[in-house]
């Protein structure tokens, strides 16, 4: 007589954790050849979705073992969202995007990095959920050497870990510092309705949306950009402009088009970096975060 067959997928989940690719292939190989061959019923349903696991596990097999794995970069910055699997940065993506995502309560529910755009203090920020990383990633265990290039391309890492399991952290930056990755980086702990957060994390819950504005915030101060507001003459309206300091007058009308530099003489300028309201400036003056800018041409 078999085990009740709800015991016997907890076996299953259980024997598959930290298991990915060949490995979790024999795996579920084995255990179909130990399920009862039934045709009808529970065991049947069973079988089926063991079946639907190995399928998935071949097709990421498929992604993840490419060479290499691009992300088409969009807006001025780009975020990764990097942790084991399972630790809720899907979640995260979507509270942060409203991006429709695949999400669930078992590891490897995305199998290839998602890429989403969010506006952050005015600026279109590309945030990345790149796939759970497992240990062994460095050496390519879990397809883990393409994902780890995706983490290498972009300006900076949020790493993620649920707030119960802070020993999950210690294997990601591992996996980082093996793969010579250093970027600037904020770490999150998620789930903070379940469990506090540890020292040193951020808690966040996709329950909580004060969190989540402090991780929008928290994730602004991590790209380093600031803002500039563009004015054209005789117009009140202005436009963000994102930019990397240092950044000068000459800069902004660089990065609104390459001729208006050519024909920049300087600029009116109200905000943090003026002396006094409309101050006029050449074009070597350090603008700061909040200025609003008139470039004046010859």
């Amino acid at each position: 007589m078999p085990m009740p067959h709800r015991t016997f997928k907890q076996v299953i989940k259980r024997r598959l954790v930290g298991k990915e690719g060949s490995e979790r292939t024999r795996e579920l190989r084995l255990i179909l050849a130990e399920l009862p061959n039934y045709k009808n019923g529970p065991y049947a349903d069973l079988r089926k979705w063991v079946q639907e696991q190995l399928e998935e596990t071949r097709t990421r097999a498929r992604v993840v073992h490419r060479d290499s794995i691009s992300v088409r970069r969009e807006g001025a910055a780009q975020v990764a969202f990097v942790g084991p699997p399972n630790a809720g940065k899907s979640s995260l993506l979507q509270a942060l995007s409203q991006i429709q995502i695949k999400t669930g309560d078992y590891a490897f529910t995305t199998t290839r990095p998602v890429a989403a755009l969010t506006r952050l203090r005015d600026v279109l920020v590309q945030l990345v959920e790149i796939p759970g990383l497992i240990e062994g990633a460095a050496v390519d265990r879990g397809g883990g050497r393409a994902l780890l290039g995706v983490l290498r391309g972009a300006d900076a890492l949020v790493v993620c870990h649920e707030a119960a399991g802070p020993e999950q952290l210690a294997t990601i930056r591992a996996e980082l510092e093996r793969s010579g990755i250093a970027l600037p980086t904020l770490v999150v702990a998620t789930k903070v309705d379940e469990a506090p957060a540890p020292a040193g994390s951020l808690g966040v819950s996709i329950l909580d949306e004060d969190s989540l504005l402090a991780l929008r915030d928290a994730i602004w101060e991590l790209t380093g950009l600031i803002r500039v507001f563009v004015r054209r003459p005789g117009d009140a309206d202005s436009e963000a402009l994102p930019l990397r300091p240092p950044a000068t007058v000459a800069g902004v009308a660089r990065a609104i088009h390459h001729e208006l530099e050519a024909a920049c003489r300087g600029a009116r300028i109200w905000g943090p970096s003026a002396r006094f309201v409309a101050q006029r400036v050449g074009r070597e003056h350090v603008v700061a975060d909040g200025d609003t800018i008139e470039v004046l041409v010859r």
